[in-house]
């Protein structure tokens, strides 16, 4: 029986190319056939803007877009979608995580930083307190919350990855954050890890957050990847180690980090040149992030932007590039990858997903 699984991609708009046209919304197509790699995209969702698409861990019939105009749902394995009773118009939603403890309860991470909460499987939306923290970076747009990491043992604890904010943690599920920047903005004072582009402080690169993650066999430690490559807390945030990646990698912006969902202490990091680049890598650890090697089999020609991994399936990895709609994946655990773009123009990707 073929598997029912599908592949989802996120296209939102053009990384400093604002004047360029092409399609944005969220793609679809099936991630086999009989016997092998089949399907066609569907261009499943066109009016809004997706910059994360994600496939709900225990059901996936259910499918979530965040994107320029809150929350879309669908409930059919993304052949549908529809706006979801989200409160607020025109908010842009950047990442979901759901409760460990309750598959109904689902939160969302918005720009400017914000942060919401389902407790009906998506139906509806509320938006918890707007978290009091400093701002430490201004750019030329607003921080982001892009990625949640829940403890697996202490699901209150959720760390956050801001974009251009550092991180914050949460020890309350939510209802109120704390800041865990100061370590990062110690590091920075480094000579190597001191980077500025689009603000006034060289401590940007380090505060420049896209993803975090918690890697069950070691829960009490959160990976968050940055800017300056990838770098662990065991203190809940008090403070930052590097954990080199340069010393595996030629490409240390790190823009993805996922711990496997089947295989304990594996990890997976998406990893590239800078934010507009040709070129990136995806690295896998089979030892909780002590060593990396290249995991993926293919040339990029655009920053690795995100990873998709499958819940329940380990053989399934897909990763996203930012450019010219370049889709990747393997189904055989790397031993060999496909090329499965998206069809026609499009705009830049953002998110890859499955399930």
């Amino acid at each position: 029986m073929a598997d029912p699984s599908n592949i989802y991609a996120g296209v939102a708009g053009y990384f400093g190319k604002p004047d360029q046209t092409g399609k944005v919304g969220v793609f679809r197509r099936a991630a086999s056939g009989n016997g092998g790699p089949a399907g066609d995209w569907q261009h499943v969702l066109g009016t809004v803007q997706a910059y994360t698409v994600f496939v709900h861990p225990k059901d996936p019939e259910t499918v979530f877009a965040g994107t320029n105009d809150g929350v879309w749902r669908s409930t059919d394995r993304g052949a549908t979608f529809r706006r979801t009773n989200f409160p607020d118009s025109k908010k842009e939603v950047w990442c979901f995580m759901v409760d460990s403890r309750d598959p109904k309860r689902i939160f969302a991470g918005a720009s400017p930083i914000d942060v919401y909460r389902s407790d009906d499987g998506g139906t509806s939306w509320r938006k918890l307190a707007t978290p009091v923290i400093a701002s430490h970076c201004k750019g030329p747009f607003a921080s982001r919350v892009m990625r949640f990491a829940q403890h697996p043992k202490r699901p209150d604890e959720i760390f956050a990855a801001l974009e251009i904010n550092g991180v914050m943690r949460s020890t309350d599920g939510g209802e109120t954050w704390q800041d865990c920047s100061e370590g990062l903005i110690k590091l920075a004072e480094l000579p190597h890890l001191k980077n500025k582009i689009v603000s006034d402080t060289t401590a940007e690169g380090m505060l420049d957050g896209h993803a975090v993650a918690i890697n069950a066999a070691d829960p009490d430690a959160a990976i968050v990847a940055l800017r300056m490559g990838l770098f662990r807390t065991a203190d809940g945030g008090k403070s930052w180690q590097d954990m080199e990646i340069r010393r595996f990698s030629p490409t240390t912006y790190g823009r993805d980090v996922k711990a496997s969902p089947t295989e304990p202490n594996t990890l997976y990091a998406a990893l590239s040149v800078a934010a507009a680049s040709h070129d990136g890598g995806l690295y896998r650890s089979a030892d909780g992030g002590q060593s990396w090697k290249r995991f993926d089999k293919v040339q990029v020609h655009g920053t690795i932007m995100s990873i998709g991994l499958h819940h329940s399936d380990p053989k399934q990895v897909y990763i996203g590039a930012r450019y010219d709609g370049e889709v990747f994946g393997t189904q055989d655990a790397g031993k060999t990858w496909q090329a499965m773009p998206l069809p026609g123009e499009v705009q830049h990707i953002y998110s890859v997903a499955c399930g």
